[in-house]
């Protein structure tokens, strides 16, 4: 029977590789079984996925270990589908390969599927680790080199910690600021 510790590992990477499918990324280290490697640099496992999936403010933390045990439970009936042999070193889910992966997300997150909103929840929590990095600062998380904001080509603040634009995101002006303006962008 497998130990309390062992159990939670299997979830971490059935999670982590859940969340590589949807945005992945390149091997943390030549035996990483969760994370696939099918893309270079780092994606949404690297970006924090599971950070941003844990955290108390994004609410699909006290979900997680049933969505980690219904993925791994979809994993083995596909492969018995499918007729592939898994693993039984690594969880289900990691056990498939990355199109088979892909396919089974795309199964679970289909309009018809029953447990769609939780497999699309699980997929924009990936998504916006790598987007935003939502789970730190965005300063300490340009700082830290994330995966996600250095992809998207997220620019770093000013020396003293702030964003300012010297052009304008539109190529032009939209508005002019309010006379009340402070130098440093506050209305006064």
């Amino acid at each position: 029977m497998p130990t309390e510790m062992e159990v939670d590992q299997a979830r971490t990477m059935a999670l982590e590789a859940y969340a590589d499918t949807i945005l992945p990324g390149e091997k943390r280290w030549p035996g990483d079984r969760a994370v696939a490697g099918v893309s270079r640099g780092g994606g949404a496992v690297a970006s924090g996925a599971l950070e941003v999936l844990r955290s108390a403010e994004g609410g699909m933390a006290p979900a997680l270990d049933a969505l980690a045990d219904g993925l791994n439970e979809h994993a083995r009936g596909y492969a018995a589908e499918a007729g592939i042999e898994l693993d039984p070193q690594v969880p289900p889910f990691v056990a498939l390969d990355y199109p088979h992966r892909v396919l089974l997300v795309q199964r679970l997150t289909d309009r018809g599927h029953p447990e769609r909103e939780a497999w699309i929840s699980l997929a924009m929590f990936s998504t916006i680790a790598f987007d935003a990095g939502s789970h730190t600062s965005t300063v300490e998380a340009l700082a830290a080199g994330h995966a996600g904001l250095n992809t998207i080509g997220f620019r770093p603040p000013d020396a003293d910690g702030l964003w300012r634009f010297g052009t304008y995101s539109y190529g032009r002006q939209l508005a002019r600021p309010h006379p009340d303006t402070t130098p440093s962008g506050s209305p006064a």
